[in-house]
């Protein structure tokens, strides 16, 4: 599972459902404070959910995408 660690918009997702991602890839990029922010895979797996998408707005501690 990984989390927003800031309030922020989704700029852009690059991940889906069903896809292999290795530590350290870039799962989607959070914008605030007109800085893009890239969100990284912390340990490689397989794309189960993506529970948001572009212009989302998350709150700190929401779950972004699940990676089993």
């Amino acid at each position: 599972m990984v989390a927003a660690e800031m309030v922020a918009n989704v700029h852009s997702v690059a991940v889906s459902v069903g896809d292999q991602v290795g530590a350290g890839a870039t799962l989607l990029i959070l914008e605030s404070m007109k800085m893009e922010i890239p969100v990284l895979c912390e340990d490689g797996g397989l794309v189960s959910e993506v529970k948001v998408g572009p212009g989302d707005v998350v709150q700190e501690g929401d779950v972004l995408v699940v990676i089993s």
